[in-house]
């Protein structure tokens, strides 16, 4: 069960969309390495707008991931590619659907 999760807004600075883009489908591997990471989609929500969403179990999962490979990677990317810094929201996930072995 998942039971914390975080979601980012990222807008793309002009002429970096399928930059930021090529950072969300790179980033699949790390992420799926990350063993307190249960679920996390990299999104594009118009022309130059992206977004982030992941899930885990607990606090300690979500921590793992805020100091993780993508994390760092995004902060010390992020003034290239992007028109501000990430907005970072905190959820708790109140429901979830989860399919075994996906």
């Amino acid at each position: 069960m998942v039971h914390v999760g975080l979601l980012l807004r990222l807008e793309a600075k002009p002429g970096k969309e399928e930059a930021v883009a090529q950072f969300l489908t790179s980033a699949l591997p790390l992420i799926q390495a990350e063993q307190g990471t249960t679920a996390w989609f990299g999104l594009r929500l118009g022309p130059a707008t992206f977004g982030i969403f992941d899930a885990f179990p607990d606090e300690a999962g979500r921590q793992a991931h805020m100091t993780g490979q993508v994390a760092a990677i995004l902060r010390a990317t992020w003034s290239d590619l992007l028109a501000s810094p990430p907005t970072v929201e905190r959820v708790d996930i109140l429901a979830a659907k989860l399919l075994p072995g996906t």
